[in-house]
This record gives C-alpha cells, sequence and structure tokens, in this order.
C-alpha cells in the first residue's frame, strides 16, 4: 500500500483530519483539484466572507458611530480594490499556513481530480495524466457546491453565487438576493453597508430558518433597521438578465410581484460535491437526499472508505466537519473519536452576530420537553454600553425539573464568540445554576450569559 489513508478534499474537513491523522502516525496524502488548499471555506467562504464582513463594519461604524466617541472624520470613502486586496491577504496567509502544517506533518499532497477505483485506490487525474494510488482507507471530504433554482442559470456576472459576490470589483447599486440563510443575510449586510439597495427574497415565512423563532424575529426587525429589504413567503419564478441588470419575478400570497436589480445573488442553499467521485463504481451507498450513507464511525457502506462533511447528512458547516474530520481518523486507530451533533453551534456573522446551540423553544414544546426560559439584554450591561454594542439578548432554557441547560440563543455583536461557553456547559450536561455560579470578569460582555441564567431562578 502506498498511504494508511488518503484524504480526497482539503477543505476544514480533509486538512484537519490529515494533520490529526499524521499526528496519530498514519502515512497520509490528501488529493486537491484545487490550486490552493483549504477548500470552500478558506478560498471562497467561511474566512473572505468575514474579512469583508469585518472591513463593511468599520466603514459603517466610521460613518455612523465614531462621531458618538468625539472622533470626527470628513471625507470618509469606499475603496473596493484595497478592501478586496487585504481580503486576498487574509486569505493567503492562512493557505501558507496550511501548507506548512502539511509540510511540518509529512502530508503528501497530490494535485488533481480523484475518483475511486475501488475499496483500497484512488485514481488522481491532472494535466499530467492519471495515476492511481493505493491506500488502507479513503475518507472522502470534497465538501459542496452552490445550487440555483430551476430553470435560473448563474452566469457569474449579472446573476452570481457568493463565489462572485465576495470578489466585486464595483459596488452594486442594487442587489437582489434570493435566500435569507446565513449566506444571504451576511453578504446581504456587507453590501447594505457599502451603499447597495439589498432586497431579500425568501421562500420561508421567516429569516436565518432553523434559529428560534424569537432570535429570527428580532434579526429581522434589526436588518430592516439596517436598510435590508425582506420579501418573505415568496417564490421566485425566474430571473433574467437583461444589459443593464436582472429581472426577478416571483408569487406572493397567490400575487406576481415584480423585482429588478443590477445584481442577483443566489443563496439558496449548497450540494455535496460528488461528481466524478466514482461513488457508483466503488459500490458507495447514498442516502434519499442525495448524500454519503455513514454509520456511526463515518463508514461508508465500504469498509475501508469514509466521508465526513458537507457530503454527509447534518448541517454545512465548517466546523461540524473539522470535528467530523478528527473524530474519524480516532476512530481509524481504535480510539473513541465523537461529534455532538446535538449541540453544533449555529451562527449568523452579521452585526449583531446570530448564535445557537441545543434546543429551540419550539423544538422543546414539539418535543414536549418541560422547560423555563431565560433572558437577559445586552442593554443592561456595563461593557455593552461602554463599547456602543448593547443590541441583542441571551436566551437560556433550562429543563423545568432537572434545571440541565437544554439551549443557547444570543443575539449580540460576539455571539459566535460567547455561545461558545453555553455550548461547554451543555456538553458536560450542566445546569443552568451551573452557569449562573461560575464568575465572570466584570465588566464583560459574558456577564449576560451569566445573568439570563440567575434569571431563570
Amino acid at each position: 500500500m502506498d498511504y494508511d489513508l488518503i484524504i480526497i478534499g482539503s477543505g476544514p474537513a480533509g486538512y484537519v483530519a490529515a494533520v490529526h491523522a499524521a499526528k496519530l502516525g498514519l502515512k497520509t496524502a490528501v488529493v486537491e483539484k484545487s490550486e490552493y488548499l483549504g477548500g470552500t471555506c478558506l478560498n471562497v467562504g467561511c474566512i473572505p466572507s468575514k474579512a469583508l464582513l469585518s472591513s463593511s463594519e468599520h466603514f459603517h461604524y466610521a460613518e455612523h458611530g465614531f462621531s458618538k466617541h468625539g472622533i470626527k472624520i470628513k471625507g470618509i470613502e469606499v475603496d473596493i480594490p484595497e478592501m478586496m486586496k487585504r481580503k486576498d491577504k487574509v486569505v493567503d496567509s492562512l493557505r501558507k499556513g496550511i501548507e506548512f502544517l502539511f509540510k511540518a506533518n509529512k502530508i503528501d499532497r497530490i494535485n488533481g481530480l480523484g475518483s475511486l477505483e475501488g475499496a483500497n485506490s484512488v485514481s488522481v487525474s491532472s494535466e499530467d495524466g492519471a495515476k492511481t494510488y493505493t491506500t488502507k482507507n479513503i475518507l472522502l471530504a470534497t465538501g459542496s457546491v452552490p445550487v440555483s433554482l430551476p430553470g435560473i442559470d448563474i452566469d457569474g456576472t449579472h446573476i452570481v453565487t457568493s463565489d462572485q459576490a465576495i470578489a466585486f470589483d464595483s459596488i452594486p447599486k442594487s442587489l437582489i438576493i434570493i435566500g435569507a440563510g446565513a449566506i444571504g443575510l451576511e453578504l446581504g449586510s456587507v453590501w447594505s453597508r457599502l451603499g447597495s439597495q439589498v432586497e431579500i427574497i425568501e421562500f420561508l415565512p421567516k429569516v436565518a430558518a432553523g434559529f428560534d423563532e424569537e432570535i429570527s424575529k428580532t434579526l429581522q426587525k434589526m436588518f430592516e433597521k439596517q436598510g435590508l429589504k425582506f420579501h418573505l413567503n415568496t417564490k421566485v419564478q425566474s430571473v433574467k438578465a437583461a444589459k443593464k441588470g436582472v429581472s426577478v419575478t416571483a408569487m406572493q400570497e397567490a400575487k406576481e410581484k415584480s423585482f429588478e436589480a443590477e445584481k442577483v445573488l443566489m443563496a439558496v442553499g449548497r450540494k455535496p460535491f460528488t461528481e466524478g467521485l466514482g461513488l457508483e463504481k466503488a459500490g458507495v451507498a447514498m442516502t434519499d437526499r442525495g448524500r454519503i450513507q455513514v454509520d456511526g464511525n463515518w463508514k461508508t457502506s465500504v469498509d475501508s472508505i469514509y466521508a465526513v462533511g458537507d457530503v454527509i447528512d447534518g448541517p454545512m458547516l465548517a466546523h461540524k466537519a473539522e470535528a467530523e474530520g478528527i473524530a474519524v481518523v480516532e476512530r481509524m486507530v481504535g480510539q473513541a473519536g465523537s461529534v455532538n451533533a446535538a449541540l453544533i453551534p449555529n451562527v449568523v456573522y452579521t452585526n449583531p452576530e446570530a448564535a445557537s446551540s441545543g434546543l429551540t423553544e419550539e423544538a422543546a414544546k414539539e418535543q414536549k420537553i418541560p422547560y423555563r426560559v431565560g433572558k437577559y439584554q445586552f442593554l443592561n450591561n456595563g461593557r455593552a454600553k461602554a463599547v456602543d454594542q448593547t443590541d441583542g439578548f441571551v436566551k437560556l432554557l433550562a429543563h423545568k425539573e432537572t434545571d440541565k441547560l437544554l439551549g443557547a440563543h444570543i443575539i449580540a455583536s460576539n455571539a459566535s464568540e460567547l455561545i461558545a461557553e453555553c455550548v461547554s456547559v451543555m456538553e458536560f450536561s450542566g445546569s443552568a445554576e451551573d452557569l449562573a455560579r461560575t464568575i465572570h470578569a466584570h465588566p464583560t460582555m459574558a456577564e449576560v450569559i451569566k445573568e439570563a441564567a440567575h434569571s431563570l431562578h
């Protein structure tokens, strides 16, 4: 055998699994079709979008918030090429970091399109031809790609995906976003802050589907206050590009509505990238939803082939993929790797951010679990007032009889960071009282979590 483990895909699942496998003593190789390591998340997803979110937040606060601090600026302007240059620099530095990890851990990088030749062999096609490698185990971590709606063609100029929307060379005067999930809300926030007129069309009756109902409603109100316009319960019928822009036809409550904008961003979701992977040839079974079927060890229907991340069931989130990448290689060597799927945090990185983990109030009712709710506003927090970040609240759910912490839901400027404390307590099956009696530094925004826990009692 050439290797102990060949991983196809170098995104968060693939590269994290590779580093962990190498540290566990496995001779490891990673097959990557792209010029760069890091997958969608690093190159055209999580990282570049967060860089743009940060840049646009700085600009917006300089325009609307600095004066509160006694800072006066005249003639502030947006330099999009410079903003994009910074974003690309952030991405490039992280790419180099992964390359360093590969070299430091003696992980072989194989460039080309990988496909399964059987239970223990992978064929890699590149400009130099095709070559087959043998291995004891194979890990499929090929991630996902954006999807469009039926009959709507993405041209990459007028009708775009997030891949193009993180790299506009100028600010669109108007932007229609189809889909009010994390991608649509985040990129809508970016371009709205920079000057675009943004309208978001959503088929469902709420934004940020999957979040607690109260969180979703509050977020929508906050975004509307920031200038975003929403059209919920609206089904897109067609999207057509013209010389000067794009026209969208949709149905809302049995009435046809028309929209026009300079660009349209399709943000309706993603699908597993399994094209050309040779799954059928190798005998790898799929689920009814078109994802790779795995068991509790992330093993496919073929004993030596495993799969993690976006290609299997569960939320398409980088941190979920990373956790599975670590756990699966531990299982391969007989260790007890595990992932608690019930506590995978869900985050929308707008300003304020929304973060959630565990049960929503709606889920607790549906499952007939007796619960109590504790809430506390950031408006009452000293640190939040000092840094001018008073929007939002913490909402905690605890079991009515045992006080076990069941769910945490946060809207705050740094909710993505704050949620980790709640996840940690829930991982150890802790109680709301445990959280309330944990001493938090003062003044910090994390104290709002403590106060929400106290309010449960």
